[in-house]
Protein backbone atom coordinates (compact mmCIF):
# COMPACT_ATOMS: atom_id res chain seq x y z
CA UNK A 1 0.00 0.00 0.00
CA UNK A 2 2.83 2.39 0.85
CA UNK A 3 4.46 1.77 -2.53
CA UNK A 4 1.16 2.37 -4.32
CA UNK A 5 0.60 5.66 -2.50
CA UNK A 6 4.13 6.87 -3.18
CA UNK A 7 3.87 5.76 -6.80
CA UNK A 8 0.57 7.62 -7.19
CA UNK A 9 2.05 10.78 -5.70
CA UNK A 10 5.04 10.46 -8.02
CA UNK A 11 2.77 10.18 -11.06
CA UNK A 12 0.73 13.20 -9.99
CA UNK A 13 3.82 15.27 -9.18
CA UNK A 14 5.23 14.40 -12.59
CA UNK A 15 1.97 15.36 -14.31
CA UNK A 16 1.50 18.69 -12.55
CA UNK A 17 4.85 19.81 -13.94
CA UNK A 18 3.36 19.73 -17.47
CA UNK A 19 1.26 22.90 -17.03
CA UNK A 20 3.62 24.45 -14.46
CA UNK A 21 6.45 24.49 -17.03
CA UNK A 22 4.54 27.09 -19.07
CA UNK A 23 3.67 29.45 -16.21
CA UNK A 24 7.13 31.04 -15.83
CA UNK A 25 6.88 32.07 -19.49
CA UNK A 26 3.57 33.75 -18.75
CA UNK A 27 5.14 35.46 -15.74
CA UNK A 28 8.11 36.77 -17.71
CA UNK A 29 5.81 38.20 -20.40
CA UNK A 30 3.77 39.96 -17.72
CA UNK A 31 6.96 41.28 -16.13
CA UNK A 32 7.92 42.78 -19.47
CA UNK A 33 4.45 44.32 -19.87
CA UNK A 34 4.89 45.90 -16.43
CA UNK A 35 7.99 47.68 -17.75
CA UNK A 36 6.15 48.87 -20.85
CA UNK A 37 3.15 49.98 -18.81
CA UNK A 38 5.11 51.87 -16.15
CA UNK A 39 5.03 55.66 -16.83
CA UNK A 40 8.10 56.25 -14.68
CA UNK A 41 10.13 54.00 -17.02
CA UNK A 42 8.72 54.73 -20.49
CA UNK A 43 7.47 58.26 -19.77
CA UNK A 44 4.03 59.77 -19.20
CA UNK A 45 1.76 59.50 -22.22
CA UNK A 46 4.02 57.05 -24.05
CA UNK A 47 2.31 54.77 -26.58
CA UNK A 48 4.26 51.89 -25.03
CA UNK A 49 1.91 52.03 -22.04
CA UNK A 50 -1.00 50.91 -24.22
CA UNK A 51 1.21 48.26 -25.84
CA UNK A 52 2.01 46.90 -22.39
CA UNK A 53 -1.66 46.85 -21.36
CA UNK A 54 -2.62 45.16 -24.63
CA UNK A 55 -0.04 42.39 -24.23
CA UNK A 56 -0.97 41.88 -20.57
CA UNK A 57 -4.67 41.58 -21.41
CA UNK A 58 -3.86 38.68 -23.74
CA UNK A 59 -1.85 36.76 -21.15
CA UNK A 60 -3.73 37.38 -17.90
CA UNK A 61 -6.65 35.05 -18.83
CA UNK A 62 -4.23 32.12 -18.52
CA UNK A 63 -3.53 32.89 -14.87
CA UNK A 64 -7.13 33.74 -14.03
CA UNK A 65 -8.30 30.42 -15.52
CA UNK A 66 -5.67 28.07 -14.15
CA UNK A 67 -8.28 25.41 -13.41
CA UNK A 68 -8.74 24.49 -17.06
CA UNK A 69 -4.97 24.78 -17.67
CA UNK A 70 -4.25 22.27 -14.89
CA UNK A 71 -7.08 19.99 -15.99
CA UNK A 72 -5.75 19.67 -19.53
CA UNK A 73 -2.10 19.58 -18.50
CA UNK A 74 -2.48 16.95 -15.79
CA UNK A 75 -4.67 14.71 -17.94
CA UNK A 76 -2.08 14.87 -20.72
CA UNK A 77 0.73 14.25 -18.22
CA UNK A 78 -0.82 11.14 -16.63
CA UNK A 79 -2.12 9.66 -19.88
CA UNK A 80 0.07 6.75 -20.90
CA UNK A 81 -0.71 7.10 -24.60
CA UNK A 82 -2.85 9.16 -26.99
CA UNK A 83 -1.97 12.25 -24.97
CA UNK A 84 -3.46 14.68 -27.50
CA UNK A 85 -6.85 12.97 -27.29
CA UNK A 86 -6.58 12.94 -23.49
CA UNK A 87 -6.05 16.72 -23.54
CA UNK A 88 -9.13 17.26 -25.74
CA UNK A 89 -11.25 15.00 -23.53
CA UNK A 90 -10.06 16.95 -20.49
CA UNK A 91 -11.28 20.19 -22.09
CA UNK A 92 -14.66 18.63 -22.88
CA UNK A 93 -14.90 17.21 -19.37
CA UNK A 94 -14.10 20.53 -17.72
CA UNK A 95 -16.86 22.27 -19.69
CA UNK A 96 -19.27 19.41 -18.93
CA UNK A 97 -18.63 19.79 -15.20
CA UNK A 98 -19.15 23.57 -15.33
CA UNK A 99 -22.53 23.22 -17.02
CA UNK A 100 -23.71 20.38 -14.78
CA UNK A 101 -22.63 22.05 -11.53
CA UNK A 102 -24.24 25.36 -12.52
CA UNK A 103 -27.51 23.63 -13.39
CA UNK A 104 -27.54 21.66 -10.13
CA UNK A 105 -27.09 24.85 -8.11
CA UNK A 106 -30.05 26.33 -9.99
CA UNK A 107 -32.27 23.27 -9.49
CA UNK A 108 -31.55 23.12 -5.76
CA UNK A 109 -31.92 26.86 -5.19
CA UNK A 110 -28.30 27.20 -4.06
CA UNK A 111 -27.29 29.70 -6.75
CA UNK A 112 -26.32 32.98 -5.06
CA UNK A 113 -27.68 36.12 -6.70
CA UNK A 114 -25.30 38.98 -7.42
CA UNK A 115 -25.06 42.24 -9.32
CA UNK A 116 -21.27 42.27 -9.56
CA UNK A 117 -19.05 39.14 -9.71
CA UNK A 118 -16.88 40.58 -6.92
CA UNK A 119 -19.84 40.09 -4.57
CA UNK A 120 -19.33 36.31 -4.79
CA UNK A 121 -15.96 36.52 -3.07
CA UNK A 122 -16.07 34.52 0.16
CA UNK A 123 -19.47 32.97 -0.63
CA UNK A 124 -18.10 29.62 -1.82
CA UNK A 125 -19.22 30.26 -5.40
CA UNK A 126 -17.45 31.89 -8.34
CA UNK A 127 -17.69 32.59 -12.06
CA UNK A 128 -15.62 30.35 -14.36
CA UNK A 129 -15.86 30.83 -18.14
CA UNK A 130 -19.29 32.40 -17.67
CA UNK A 131 -20.66 29.64 -15.40
CA UNK A 132 -21.50 30.29 -11.75
CA UNK A 133 -20.26 27.21 -9.90
CA UNK A 134 -18.97 26.01 -6.55
CA UNK A 135 -15.60 27.70 -5.94
CA UNK A 136 -12.89 25.01 -6.08
CA UNK A 137 -10.14 27.13 -7.63
CA UNK A 138 -7.31 25.19 -9.29
CA UNK A 139 -8.26 22.09 -7.29
CA UNK A 140 -11.18 21.53 -9.67
CA UNK A 141 -8.80 21.30 -12.60
CA UNK A 142 -6.39 19.08 -10.68
CA UNK A 143 -9.12 16.64 -9.62
CA UNK A 144 -10.79 16.48 -13.03
CA UNK A 145 -7.42 16.08 -14.74
CA UNK A 146 -6.68 13.00 -12.64
CA UNK A 147 -10.18 11.54 -13.17
CA UNK A 148 -9.99 12.04 -16.93
CA UNK A 149 -6.53 10.45 -17.12
CA UNK A 150 -7.53 7.38 -15.09
CA UNK A 151 -10.59 6.74 -17.27
CA UNK A 152 -8.59 7.48 -20.42
CA UNK A 153 -5.88 4.97 -19.52
CA UNK A 154 -8.49 2.29 -18.89
CA UNK A 155 -10.74 2.76 -21.93
CA UNK A 156 -8.75 4.60 -24.65
CA UNK A 157 -8.05 1.35 -26.54
CA UNK A 158 -11.40 -0.34 -25.86
CA UNK A 159 -13.06 -1.43 -29.12
CA UNK A 160 -16.85 -1.65 -29.48
CA UNK A 161 -18.54 -4.19 -31.76
CA UNK A 162 -20.39 -3.76 -35.01
CA UNK A 163 -22.38 -0.63 -35.76
CA UNK A 164 -21.29 1.13 -32.59
CA UNK A 165 -17.57 0.62 -33.24
CA UNK A 166 -17.39 4.31 -34.19
CA UNK A 167 -17.89 5.17 -30.50
CA UNK A 168 -15.01 3.08 -29.17
CA UNK A 169 -11.52 4.05 -28.12
CA UNK A 170 -11.14 7.69 -27.03
CA UNK A 171 -14.81 8.49 -27.82
CA UNK A 172 -15.76 5.80 -25.32
CA UNK A 173 -13.61 7.57 -22.73
CA UNK A 174 -15.80 10.68 -22.89
CA UNK A 175 -18.99 8.58 -22.90
CA UNK A 176 -17.86 6.89 -19.67
CA UNK A 177 -16.86 10.24 -18.18
CA UNK A 178 -20.20 12.02 -18.68
CA UNK A 179 -22.07 10.20 -15.87
CA UNK A 180 -19.00 10.41 -13.64
CA UNK A 181 -18.73 14.16 -14.20
CA UNK A 182 -22.42 14.80 -13.53
CA UNK A 183 -22.22 12.82 -10.29
CA UNK A 184 -19.13 14.77 -9.26
CA UNK A 185 -20.94 18.03 -10.08
CA UNK A 186 -23.61 17.08 -7.56
CA UNK A 187 -21.30 15.58 -4.92
CA UNK A 188 -18.87 18.51 -4.88
CA UNK A 189 -21.76 20.90 -4.26
CA UNK A 190 -22.14 19.29 -0.82
CA UNK A 191 -18.66 17.91 -0.08
CA UNK A 192 -16.38 20.70 -1.24
CA UNK A 193 -17.36 23.25 1.44
CA UNK A 194 -15.98 20.80 4.03
CA UNK A 195 -12.86 20.12 1.96
CA UNK A 196 -12.38 23.85 1.52
CA UNK A 197 -12.50 24.25 5.31
CA UNK A 198 -9.70 21.71 5.63
CA UNK A 199 -7.62 23.47 2.98
CA UNK A 200 -8.17 26.83 4.68
CA UNK A 201 -7.17 25.28 8.02
CA UNK A 202 -3.89 24.02 6.48
CA UNK A 203 -3.21 27.39 4.90
CA UNK A 204 -4.08 29.19 8.13
CA UNK A 205 -1.69 26.99 10.09
CA UNK A 206 1.21 27.90 7.83
CA UNK A 207 0.07 31.52 7.47
CA UNK A 208 -0.62 32.24 11.11
CA UNK A 209 2.04 30.08 12.72
CA UNK A 210 4.40 32.82 11.64
CA UNK A 211 8.04 31.92 11.26
CA UNK A 212 7.38 28.24 11.98
CA UNK A 213 5.02 27.99 9.01
CA UNK A 214 7.42 29.75 6.66
CA UNK A 215 10.27 27.52 7.86
CA UNK A 216 8.23 24.36 7.22
CA UNK A 217 7.35 25.65 3.75
CA UNK A 218 10.97 26.45 2.90
CA UNK A 219 12.34 23.24 4.45
CA UNK A 220 9.96 20.94 2.58
CA UNK A 221 10.53 22.72 -0.73
CA UNK A 222 14.15 21.62 -0.57
CA UNK A 223 13.96 18.40 1.42
CA UNK A 224 11.47 16.75 -0.96
CA UNK A 225 13.42 17.53 -4.14
CA UNK A 226 14.92 14.00 -4.42
CA UNK A 227 11.39 12.53 -4.47
CA UNK A 228 10.03 15.11 -6.89
CA UNK A 229 7.16 15.75 -4.47
CA UNK A 230 8.21 19.33 -3.72
CA UNK A 231 5.86 20.36 -6.53
CA UNK A 232 3.00 19.32 -4.26
CA UNK A 233 4.22 21.73 -1.57
CA UNK A 234 4.63 24.96 -3.47
CA UNK A 235 1.97 24.61 -6.22
CA UNK A 236 -1.11 25.13 -4.01
CA UNK A 237 0.46 28.18 -2.38
CA UNK A 238 1.56 29.73 -5.65
CA UNK A 239 -1.62 29.11 -7.65
CA UNK A 240 -4.55 28.75 -5.23
CA UNK A 241 -6.09 30.72 -2.37
CA UNK A 242 -3.85 28.79 0.03
CA UNK A 243 -1.26 31.38 -0.98
CA UNK A 244 -3.58 34.31 -0.37
CA UNK A 245 -6.29 36.37 -2.05
CA UNK A 246 -6.02 39.96 -3.19
CA UNK A 247 -8.48 42.21 -5.02
CA UNK A 248 -7.04 44.95 -7.24
CA UNK A 249 -9.40 47.24 -9.14
CA UNK A 250 -12.27 44.79 -8.72
CA UNK A 251 -10.31 41.73 -9.95
CA UNK A 252 -9.52 39.01 -7.41
CA UNK A 253 -6.22 37.15 -7.72
CA UNK A 254 -5.57 33.83 -6.01
CA UNK A 255 -2.16 32.45 -5.05
CA UNK A 256 1.13 34.14 -4.20
CA UNK A 257 2.45 34.01 -7.77
CA UNK A 258 -0.64 35.56 -9.32
CA UNK A 259 -0.79 38.20 -6.59
CA UNK A 260 2.85 39.11 -7.19
CA UNK A 261 2.34 39.43 -10.94
CA UNK A 262 -0.82 41.49 -10.47
CA UNK A 263 1.09 43.88 -8.25
CA UNK A 264 4.09 44.38 -10.52
CA UNK A 265 1.79 45.11 -13.46
CA UNK A 266 -0.13 47.76 -11.49
CA UNK A 267 2.06 50.73 -10.52
CA UNK A 268 -0.65 52.00 -8.15
CA UNK A 269 0.19 49.17 -5.71
CA UNK A 270 2.77 50.74 -3.42
CA UNK A 271 3.45 47.94 -0.90
CA UNK A 272 3.21 44.32 -1.84
CA UNK A 273 0.79 41.99 -0.10
CA UNK A 274 2.30 39.70 2.59
CA UNK A 275 1.19 36.65 0.56
CA UNK A 276 4.46 37.08 -1.30
CA UNK A 277 6.17 35.19 1.52
CA UNK A 278 5.26 32.00 -0.35
CA UNK A 279 7.09 32.97 -3.51
CA UNK A 280 10.08 30.66 -2.93
CA UNK A 281 12.54 33.47 -2.56
CA UNK A 282 15.17 31.37 -4.26
CA UNK A 283 18.17 32.77 -2.39
CA UNK A 284 19.50 29.24 -2.04
CA UNK A 285 19.61 29.10 -5.83
CA UNK A 286 21.28 32.45 -6.36
CA UNK A 287 23.54 32.56 -3.30
CA UNK A 288 23.45 29.54 -0.96
CA UNK A 289 24.68 26.89 -3.36
CA UNK A 290 27.54 29.13 -4.46
CA UNK A 291 28.74 29.01 -0.84
CA UNK A 292 28.26 25.24 -0.77
CA UNK A 293 30.31 24.82 -3.95
CA UNK A 294 33.11 26.96 -2.52
CA UNK A 295 33.12 24.73 0.56
CA UNK A 296 33.41 21.61 -1.62
CA UNK A 297 36.34 23.12 -3.48
CA UNK A 298 38.02 24.33 -0.29
CA UNK A 299 37.84 20.92 1.39
CA UNK A 300 38.69 18.82 -1.70
CA UNK A 301 41.94 16.91 -1.98
CA UNK A 302 44.56 19.00 -3.83
CA UNK A 303 44.99 16.48 -6.61
CA UNK A 304 41.23 16.50 -7.32
CA UNK A 305 40.57 20.24 -7.28
CA UNK A 306 41.16 20.77 -10.98
CA UNK A 307 38.72 18.04 -11.95
CA UNK A 308 36.23 19.19 -9.33
CA UNK A 309 36.31 22.74 -10.67
CA UNK A 310 35.25 21.48 -14.08
CA UNK A 311 32.28 19.76 -12.43
CA UNK A 312 31.20 22.59 -10.13
CA UNK A 313 31.42 25.64 -12.39
CA UNK A 314 28.69 24.61 -14.89
CA UNK A 315 26.52 23.19 -12.08
CA UNK A 316 26.75 26.40 -10.03
CA UNK A 317 26.17 28.57 -13.12
CA UNK A 318 23.00 26.60 -13.89
CA UNK A 319 21.69 27.20 -10.38
CA UNK A 320 22.81 30.83 -10.18
CA UNK A 321 21.52 31.97 -13.56
CA UNK A 322 18.36 29.96 -14.21
CA UNK A 323 17.47 28.49 -10.82
CA UNK A 324 17.85 24.78 -11.64
CA UNK A 325 19.55 23.45 -8.55
CA UNK A 326 19.63 19.69 -9.07
CA UNK A 327 23.00 19.47 -10.89
CA UNK A 328 24.83 20.97 -7.89
CA UNK A 329 22.58 19.44 -5.24
CA UNK A 330 22.94 15.93 -6.62
CA UNK A 331 26.72 16.17 -6.34
CA UNK A 332 26.36 15.81 -2.56
CA UNK A 333 22.85 14.49 -1.93
CA UNK A 334 23.76 10.80 -1.83
CA UNK A 335 27.36 10.96 -0.67
CA UNK A 336 26.56 13.25 2.28
CA UNK A 337 22.81 13.06 3.08
CA UNK A 338 23.40 14.79 6.42
CA UNK A 339 24.36 17.92 4.48
CA UNK A 340 21.04 17.66 2.63
CA UNK A 341 19.13 18.02 5.89
CA UNK A 342 21.32 20.99 6.86
CA UNK A 343 20.82 22.45 3.38
CA UNK A 344 17.02 22.19 3.69
CA UNK A 345 17.06 23.71 7.18
CA UNK A 346 19.22 26.64 6.07
CA UNK A 347 16.86 27.38 3.20
CA UNK A 348 13.91 27.45 5.61
CA UNK A 349 15.81 29.71 8.03
CA UNK A 350 16.74 32.26 5.38
CA UNK A 351 13.19 32.32 4.02
CA UNK A 352 12.05 33.19 7.54
CA UNK A 353 14.66 35.97 7.77
CA UNK A 354 13.45 37.36 4.43
CA UNK A 355 9.84 37.48 5.61
CA UNK A 356 10.76 39.08 8.92
CA UNK A 357 12.69 41.81 7.08
CA UNK A 358 9.77 42.50 4.75
CA UNK A 359 11.26 41.19 1.50
CA UNK A 360 8.67 40.65 -1.24
CA UNK A 361 11.05 39.77 -4.07
CA UNK A 362 10.78 36.80 -6.40
CA UNK A 363 13.90 34.82 -7.25
CA UNK A 364 12.79 31.22 -7.78
CA UNK A 365 14.16 31.21 -11.33
CA UNK A 366 17.68 32.36 -10.52
CA UNK A 367 19.41 35.64 -11.33
CA UNK A 368 17.90 36.17 -14.79
CA UNK A 369 14.33 35.79 -13.55
CA UNK A 370 15.15 37.80 -10.41
CA UNK A 371 16.27 40.78 -12.50
CA UNK A 372 13.32 40.46 -14.91
CA UNK A 373 10.67 40.41 -12.19
CA UNK A 374 12.01 42.64 -9.45
CA UNK A 375 13.86 45.52 -11.07
CA UNK A 376 10.79 46.83 -12.93
CA UNK A 377 8.73 46.63 -9.73
CA UNK A 378 11.08 49.03 -7.95
CA UNK A 379 13.02 48.94 -4.72
CA UNK A 380 10.25 50.26 -2.50
CA UNK A 381 7.71 47.63 -3.49
CA UNK A 382 9.81 44.43 -3.43
CA UNK A 383 12.76 45.59 -1.27
CA UNK A 384 15.03 43.49 -3.47
CA UNK A 385 18.28 45.06 -2.18
CA UNK A 386 17.50 43.46 1.19
CA UNK A 387 17.11 40.17 -0.68
CA UNK A 388 20.61 40.60 -2.10
CA UNK A 389 22.06 41.50 1.31
CA UNK A 390 20.49 38.48 2.98
CA UNK A 391 21.68 36.33 0.08
CA UNK A 392 25.28 37.38 0.57
CA UNK A 393 25.01 36.47 4.25
CA UNK A 394 23.53 33.13 3.21
CA UNK A 395 26.45 32.52 0.85
CA UNK A 396 28.93 33.09 3.67
CA UNK A 397 26.88 30.95 6.06
CA UNK A 398 26.71 28.03 3.64
CA UNK A 399 30.44 28.24 3.08
CA UNK A 400 31.26 28.34 6.80
CA UNK A 401 28.75 25.66 7.89
CA UNK A 402 29.48 23.23 5.05
CA UNK A 403 33.25 23.63 5.45
CA UNK A 404 33.00 22.98 9.20
CA UNK A 405 30.74 19.93 8.87
CA UNK A 406 32.73 18.40 6.01
CA UNK A 407 35.97 18.61 8.01
CA UNK A 408 34.43 17.75 11.38
CA UNK A 409 32.71 14.56 10.19
CA UNK A 410 35.07 13.79 7.28
CA UNK A 411 32.16 13.77 4.84
CA UNK A 412 32.95 12.29 1.43
CA UNK A 413 31.75 15.23 -0.59
CA UNK A 414 32.94 15.70 -4.20
CA UNK A 415 36.72 15.80 -4.31
CA UNK A 416 37.14 13.95 -0.97
CA UNK A 417 36.30 10.42 -2.11
CA UNK A 418 38.62 7.61 -0.96
CA UNK A 419 38.59 5.97 -4.35
CA UNK A 420 39.42 7.66 -7.59
CA UNK A 421 36.25 9.13 -9.00
CA UNK A 422 36.51 9.66 -12.71
CA UNK A 423 34.26 12.12 -14.45
CA UNK A 424 33.09 10.87 -17.82
CA UNK A 425 34.78 12.69 -20.68
CA UNK A 426 33.54 12.92 -24.23
CA UNK A 427 35.97 10.16 -25.17
CA UNK A 428 34.68 7.92 -22.37
CA UNK A 429 31.13 8.56 -23.48
CA UNK A 430 31.85 7.57 -27.08
CA UNK A 431 33.58 4.40 -25.92
CA UNK A 432 30.59 3.55 -23.80
CA UNK A 433 28.28 4.02 -26.75
CA UNK A 434 30.40 1.65 -28.83
CA UNK A 435 30.35 -1.00 -26.09
CA UNK A 436 26.74 -0.82 -24.97
CA UNK A 437 24.59 0.74 -27.68
CA UNK A 438 22.98 -1.30 -30.38
CA UNK A 439 23.40 1.63 -32.73
CA UNK A 440 26.66 1.69 -34.71
CA UNK A 441 28.85 4.67 -33.94
CA UNK A 442 30.01 5.18 -37.52
CA UNK A 443 27.72 7.70 -39.23
CA UNK A 444 25.17 7.55 -36.41
CA UNK A 445 23.46 10.69 -35.25
CA UNK A 446 24.76 12.02 -31.92
CA UNK A 447 21.25 12.39 -30.46
CA UNK A 448 20.40 8.86 -31.53
CA UNK A 449 23.54 7.57 -29.83
CA UNK A 450 22.67 9.43 -26.66
CA UNK A 451 19.09 8.15 -26.67
CA UNK A 452 20.26 4.59 -27.37
CA UNK A 453 22.62 4.69 -24.38
CA UNK A 454 19.90 6.10 -22.13
CA UNK A 455 17.30 3.55 -23.24
CA UNK A 456 19.72 0.68 -22.81
CA UNK A 457 20.72 1.89 -19.34
CA UNK A 458 17.02 1.98 -18.48
CA UNK A 459 16.71 -1.67 -19.36
CA UNK A 460 15.76 -1.40 -23.02
CA UNK A 461 12.61 -0.31 -24.84
CA UNK A 462 10.57 -3.12 -23.34
CA UNK A 463 11.30 -1.91 -19.80
CA UNK A 464 10.10 1.65 -20.40
CA UNK A 465 6.42 2.41 -19.82
CA UNK A 466 6.27 6.23 -19.90
CA UNK A 467 8.69 9.11 -20.47
CA UNK A 468 8.19 12.67 -19.21
CA UNK A 469 10.33 15.52 -18.02
CA UNK A 470 10.22 18.54 -15.71
CA UNK A 471 12.55 21.55 -15.52
CA UNK A 472 15.69 19.49 -15.05
CA UNK A 473 14.89 15.78 -14.93
CA UNK A 474 13.93 13.01 -17.26
CA UNK A 475 11.13 11.14 -15.48
CA UNK A 476 10.57 7.55 -16.54
CA UNK A 477 8.30 4.80 -15.31
CA UNK A 478 9.84 1.38 -15.86
CA UNK A 479 8.56 -2.16 -15.50
CA UNK A 480 11.59 -3.47 -13.60
CA UNK A 481 13.69 -0.92 -11.70
CA UNK A 482 16.20 -3.63 -10.76
CA UNK A 483 17.75 -3.75 -14.22
CA UNK A 484 18.28 0.02 -14.51
CA UNK A 485 21.98 0.80 -14.84
CA UNK A 486 22.64 3.94 -12.77
CA UNK A 487 26.31 4.12 -13.75
CA UNK A 488 25.33 3.86 -17.39
CA UNK A 489 22.88 6.76 -17.00
CA UNK A 490 25.53 8.91 -15.33
CA UNK A 491 27.79 8.09 -18.23
CA UNK A 492 25.35 9.86 -20.55
CA UNK A 493 25.93 13.13 -18.74
CA UNK A 494 23.38 12.81 -15.92
CA UNK A 495 24.21 14.62 -12.69
CA UNK A 496 22.27 12.10 -10.61
CA UNK A 497 19.72 9.29 -10.62
CA UNK A 498 16.82 8.86 -8.19
CA UNK A 499 14.85 5.61 -7.86
CA UNK A 500 11.40 5.63 -6.26
CA UNK A 501 9.95 2.20 -6.89
CA UNK A 502 9.23 1.98 -10.61
CA UNK A 503 9.74 5.71 -11.09
CA UNK A 504 13.21 6.77 -12.24
CA UNK A 505 14.39 10.38 -12.29
CA UNK A 506 17.54 11.22 -14.23
CA UNK A 507 18.94 14.72 -13.68
CA UNK A 508 20.22 16.42 -16.84
CA UNK A 509 19.68 20.07 -15.95
CA UNK A 510 18.53 22.66 -18.54
CA UNK A 511 19.33 20.36 -21.48
CA UNK A 512 16.63 17.88 -20.40
CA UNK A 513 14.17 18.95 -23.11
CA UNK A 514 16.63 17.99 -25.82
CA UNK A 515 17.34 14.68 -24.09
CA UNK A 516 13.60 13.98 -23.79
CA UNK A 517 13.06 14.69 -27.51
CA UNK A 518 15.93 12.39 -28.47
CA UNK A 519 14.57 9.56 -26.30
CA UNK A 520 11.03 10.01 -27.66
CA UNK A 521 12.29 9.82 -31.26
CA UNK A 522 14.40 6.77 -30.48
CA UNK A 523 11.52 4.93 -28.81
CA UNK A 524 9.18 5.78 -31.68
CA UNK A 525 11.70 4.61 -34.26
Amino acid sequence: MKDKVVNGMQIFARAIVVPVLFLPIVGIILAITSILGNPTIVGEGSSLINVGKFLASGVWPILTNLGIVFCVGIAMGIAKEKKAEAALIALLSYLTFLGANNEWLKLTGKLIKYTNPSELQGTGQTIVLGFQIIDMGVFLGMILGVVVALVHNKFCNKELPGAISLYGNTKLVYIVLVPILTVLAVVFSYVWPFAASGIRATANFINFSGSIGVFIYGFLNRFLIPTGLHHLVYSPFLYSNMGGELTINGQTYLGAYNIFLAQITDPSVKLFDPSAKFLQYGMVKVFGLVGAALAFYKTAKPEKKKTLKALLIPAVATSFLVGITEPIEFTFLFVAPFLWVVHSALDGIFEVISVLLGVRAFGAGGLIEFLTFNLPAGIGRTRWPIFVGIGLVELATYYAVFTFLIKKFNLKTPGREDDEVKLFTKKDYKEKINQKSAVAATGADKDTDLAAAIVEALGGKGNIETVDNCFSRLRIKVTDAGIVDELGLKGTGAAGVVKNGENIQVVYGPKVNGVRNAVDKYLAG
